[in-house]
């Protein structure tokens, strides 16, 4: 036998050869539950998606019927946001500034709760009327992003592509994304 295996057959049976393999499991375990969680993962700031055709979805919320496709020909910013993120409150004052500022701009916030009357309240709570503000309680819109923890934005160019993602509340007033959006 060779000397790892002479030193492995020596421990076997023994206290500290059962602590390390409850060791080596422990950690294939973390190791296989990382793999899992971060196979696909597409929460950096230049998805997959980046550079392709933004995935087209339609929203009924009440009497509106909000098609991503409806906005071609103006930049979009489309925003993921839920009533119970308290990141996504943080972002509203500089969105709405960000509508007025570009003319040639769209900012979609598309909600994802599961509560309607939760979502309601939220909008009127922080008067959120200078936008549009949808609510998509089958979650469609979202999940075609791969976004299910908001707050997340997504720039989408006047052809319909996905220039640009952003994780979590972002100061839509910072001229470095003012010039961005503006070049596009």
């Amino acid at each position: 036998m060779s000397g790892l295996a002479d030193w492995l057959h020596a421990l076997r049976g023994t206290v500290k050869f059962a602590v390390m393999m409850s060791a080596v499991k422990h950690i294939r375990f973390i190791l296989a539950a990382f793999l899992v969680l971060t196979a696909g993962c597409d929460r950096g700031s230049h998805p997959r998606q980046t550079g392709r055709v933004a995935p087209d979805f339609t929203v009924i919320d009440g009497n509106r019927n909000i098609r991503l496709a409806d906005y071609q020909g103006k930049i979009v910013v489309l925003n993921f946001w839920a009533s119970w993120c308290t990141y996504c409150a943080a972002e509203w004052p500089s969105l709405e500034q960000l509508q007025q500022k570009i003319p040639n701009l769209v900012v979609l916030a598309v909600a994802f709760d599961s509560n309607p009357s939760d979502y309601r309240q939220y909008v009127n709570d922080y008067q959120l009327h200078n936008m549009t503000v949808v609510l998509d309680p089958a979650d469609k819109s979202n999940l075609a992003f791969g976004t299910t923890r908001p707050p997340e934005s997504y720039i989408i160019d006047r052809h319909g592509i996905i220039r640009r993602k952003f994780i979590g509340a972002q100061d839509w007033s910072n001229p470095e994304i003012l010039e961005y959006l503006r070049r596009l």
